[in-house]
């Protein structure tokens, strides 16, 4: 399971704790620069963060897995896919931009004012206000609490993260190698919007399987812990059973 941008692993506690009780090994690797997580975060692209997961999955001896990638971690779970398809057999990509828009339209993925939301909630220098006001516009649906997102944002690890992304080519990891994906979507996410909600299967056919997380937006797995974990499950076991 690979975090968001900006942030590790704790995340996902919750669901890891579903999917283990339904039998599955979880493996969280952190991004350099969380917890004892180390190397270099200059100048990195995304086929340097995927080689980071890749090694964690050797030391593991995990053999072939199924990679969850939440938001930012979506495309470096593409990327490992697409570099190393020997340690992948699928590719779930939660509440995930696909990087590209329908054809004929002139939107970016993810527009300047969708952008300044996302960065955000892990810049310090705002005040408590706007950072909470930003969680609510990017990350999470009416109702639900952002202020469990406050912490555990990690600045330095953000900007090697949006480095890497901006100095990536989208076509190195958009199709994810030749693995099957399960495009889990949030129903409320205004970063990979319904418009956009097509994209992936349109372009990649039979191998995207979609399905829609109700009341959830960005963040998902805060939100919708246990139904994430469900459909992770499924598609797991659908594709270890293959």
């Amino acid at each position: 399971m690979l975090p968001s941008l900006g942030r590790s692993g704790d995340d996902y506690q919750a669901t890891s704790e579903v999917l283990a009780s339904q039998g599955f090994r979880v493996i969280r690797p952190q991004p350099r620069g969380i917890g004892r997580s180390e190397g270099p975060m200059d100048g990195l692209n995304m086929h340097a963060l995927a080689g980071d997961v890749a090694f964690a999955i050797d030391q593991e001896k995990a053999g072939s897995v199924v990679v969850v990638g939440h938001a930012f971690g979506n495309f470096v779970g593409r990327q490992l896919a697409a570099d190393r398809p020997d340690l992948v057999k699928g590719v779930v990509l939660a509440a995930a931009s696909a990087g590209k828009v329908p054809p004929g339209s002139q939107e970016k993925p993810i527009g300047p004012e969708m952008r300044k939301a996302i960065d955000g909630p892990s810049d310090m220098s705002l005040s408590e206000e706007q950072r909470l006001e930003d969680l609510k516009i990017a990350f999470f649906a009416p109702g639900h609490d952002p202020k469990v997102w406050l912490g555990g944002w990690n600045e330095k690890v953000h900007h090697m993260e949006s480095y890497a992304r901006e100095h990536t080519p989208v076509d190195d990891y958009f199709a994810a190698g030749a693995a099957p994906i399960l495009d889990l979507q949030a129903e409320d996410d205004p970063v990979a919007p319904r418009r956009f909600s097509g994209v992936l299967k349109s372009l990649l056919g039979d191998r995207v399987t979609i399905v829609v997380i109700p009341d959830a937006s960005h963040a998902l797995f805060p939100e919708q812990p246990a139904a994430v974990a469900d459909a992770i499950g499924a598609f797991a076991n659908r594709v270890f059973a293959q």
